[in-house]
């Protein structure tokens, strides 16, 4: 059965750092792209970051630009996202999530995503 697992969240203070994990549960879960998106209560999920195993190439959303990065492992379908800089307002739950094939979706939509974890809480304050 195909999962995606997230690891790393927690409570931290404003400016410290957070690295989340997301592992798929089996090595035949083949993706074309994984990313992260958040979820504060009442409010859509959004988009924080993805990459693309072909080409290496990542995606930020704007507030996050400059203190977070992605990364990963395209054979383990492993990805990672190094968040510095902590502040309140990345307080959410994050999801990570798994493209299998390109689409003419675009990324930064929940849409584009074919498996979702269940995600895990971040929250950041003093």
């Amino acid at each position: 059965q195909r999962q995606l697992v997230e690891s790393g969240g927690g409570l931290v203070q404003p400016g410290d750092s957070l690295r989340l994990s997301c592992a798929a549960s089996t090595r035949t879960f083949r993706t074309y792209a994984m990313g992260w998106f958040r979820q504060t209560p009442g409010k859509d999920r959004e988009f924080v970051s993805r990459i693309a195993w072909s080409t290496g190439s990542t995606a930020y959303a704007n507030s996050v630009k400059g203190r977070f990065t992605i990364s990963g492992d395209k054979i383990k379908n492993t990805v990672y996202l190094q968040m510095n800089s902590l502040k309140p307002e990345d307080t959410a739950v994050y999801f990570c999530a798994a493209q299998l094939s390109p689409s003419g979706v675009p990324v930064t939509t929940t849409y584009a995503y074919d498996y979702w974890g269940r995600g895990i809480q971040v929250t950041v304050s003093r």
